[in-house]
């Protein structure tokens, strides 16, 4: 949870962060099988839970999100300000082989 909520500060923007509940078995029968941990979470640009779900059942909600925040968020912490984008140019191009 913590490296997903540290994406929503560096880059200012909610992220949704998804992830599988229950148990499910190995079709091989090599395994016990494998249990998902659930626990899905939406965190704001600022690293806060807006919203977390159950480790233990299956849920759907929809959420609220105010991207308009993003660009509050932007101001107070200004991360894109001082980047130096010229020094990305090479990563944006199409590869040649």
């Amino acid at each position: 949870m913590i490296a997903q909520r540290a994406h929503a500060v560096a880059n200012g923007l909610p992220v949704v962060s998804v992830n599988r509940t229950g148990y499910e078995l190995d079709p091989s029968e090599a395994t016990g099988g494998i249990q998902f941990w659930g626990s899905s979470f939406a965190a704001g640009p600022q690293g806060e839970v807006l919203a977390q779900f159950a480790a233990d059942a299956e849920e759907a909600r929809v959420l609220d999100i105010d991207m308009r925040r993003t660009e509050t968020v932007r101001r107070m912490w200004p991360f894109f300000r001082d980047r130096r984008v010229d020094a990305f140019a090479g990563i944006t191009e199409r590869a040649r082989f």
